[in-house]
């Protein structure tokens, strides 16, 4: 059975005519599908390059494979070295050959053999607020990410302004978190970014949020001044206080938010977040910290305040009201029609293929009531309009 299955999947291989990608190749229109309300990615074939690292000499390149890489049976690296699906130096070889350290490796994937399917993202248009000769300020749609980073690729800012603007080279000047919408700074040249680079890291650069909290924030200025602690394989941040009994020394870094409060319903206020440091989840987590965290943050909400709400709350169901808008009115997903021509390239050898959306998702993820609204420096500032959720009836 393995071996009909095997050569059922070489022969079609032969039969495809396969356009390979590398990073060198730039988003297109056509790459994007529009379905029900989310910005997909045509799947795509892709070469993949790594180079045989000291530990990996004297394997052969399907046993490399199946004990570095085990998302895909021993088989699968069989049929993918007999047919070009993996080479050495841009060469086939056959399946008992013998890597040697340095050796170039490709392997052509259909974004699913190693990587899945790209995973959608809301089908909002990125706007651009400000384009001048050295710099381009747009508002960032939340789950879009900034630039490629992990699964995405196509589906980033930088990738749909290449795509739907022709603005290439961009440079993200500073970072958002993929659920957070706002103001993105990208400068069109190196020598403009290493400018904005310099002025952040000198301090010089103010920084300002709005976001939606749980409950009364006080109306006095509140001053958060602890230490974050962010853990990688939680994806997630923690506060650390010192203990002056003890003199344990404090984890995590520095770090520095002012909130002030802008206006308030007795349910939810609005506030508005400076931080003067910029940890991972900074605002979110000094937020959690003050007793009120964003309204629909589930990864911060405390299980006091998730119980004794009754709206909602959390980021999916949240931001699926109609009150709830998270870009500016004329930036409706419902301009994007679902696209028409759904056909994209079948795959014999991609285990996600017919699929579109990549196993696991689950197709509800939102975005964070926090919305970055202005960035300033030495003589500049840009700005970026308060999001719809920020009024409070």
């Amino acid at each position: 059975m393995k071996r009909k299955r095997v050569e059922k999947e070489e022969a079609a291989e032969k039969k495809m005519e396969i356009v390979w990608q590398t990073p060198a190749n730039p988003p297109e229109k056509h790459d994007y599908i529009f379905r029900d309300g989310r910005r997909h990615v045509r799947p795509y074939h892709f070469e993949f390059i790594s180079h045989v690292k000291n530990r990996w000499a004297g394997k052969t390149i399907v046993d490399l494979f199946a004990e570095e890489f085990k998302g895909r049976p021993y088989d699968y690296y069989v049929s993918a070295v007999k047919c070009g699906r993996i080479q050495v130096d841009g060469e086939m070889v056959p399946v008992s050959y013998i890597v040697k350290s340095s050796q170039k490796i490709s392997h052509f994937v259909h974004r699913c053999v190693l990587l899945p399917h790209e995973p959608p993202v809301m089908a909002w248009d990125v706007p651009i607020l400000d384009k001048e000769d050295d710099v381009v300020t747009v508002w960032k749609p939340a789950t879009v990410p900034v630039h490629p980073c992990g699964q995405y690729r196509k589906n980033t800012v930088v990738g749909v302004l290449q795509a739907e603007h022709g603005l290439a080279p961009l440079f993200p000047v500073h970072r958002l978190d993929r659920l957070v919408s706002g103001l993105l700074i990208l400068a069109r040249n190196a020598t403009r970014a290493d400018l904005f680079r310099q002025e952040i890291e000198a301090g010089k650069v103010q920084k300002q949020y709005v976001a939606k909290v749980f409950g009364v924030f006080p109306e006095d200025e509140q001053i958060v001044d602890v230490n974050v602690n962010y853990n990688a394989r939680e994806g997630r941040s923690t506060v650390e206080v010192g203990n002056s009994c003890d003199g344990s020394p404090i984890k995590g870094k520095t770090a520095c938010t002012k909130f002030t409060r802008i206006g308030t319903n007795g349910i939810h206020s609005i506030v508005l977040c400076k931080p003067i440091t910029g940890r991972t989840h900074q605002i979110r987590v000094h937020l959690q910290y003050t007793g009120h965290p964003i309204a629909n943050d589930i990864l911060y909400l405390s299980e006091n305040v998730t119980n004794r709400s009754s709206e909602g709350l959390n980021a999916d169901r949240a931001a699926h009201s109609p009150n709830n808008c998270l870009v500016p009115e004329n930036n409706s997903s419902d301009k994007y029609e679902d696209s028409t021509e759904e056909d994209f390239d079948i795959d014999p050898m991609c285990t996600n293929c017919p699929n579109l959306v990549p196993k696991g998702y689950d197709g509800h993820e939102e975005g964070l009531w926090l919305h970055c609204v202005q960035y300033s420096g030495s003589g500049w500032v840009y700005q970026c309009p308060y999001p719809d959720w920020a009024v409070l009836t």
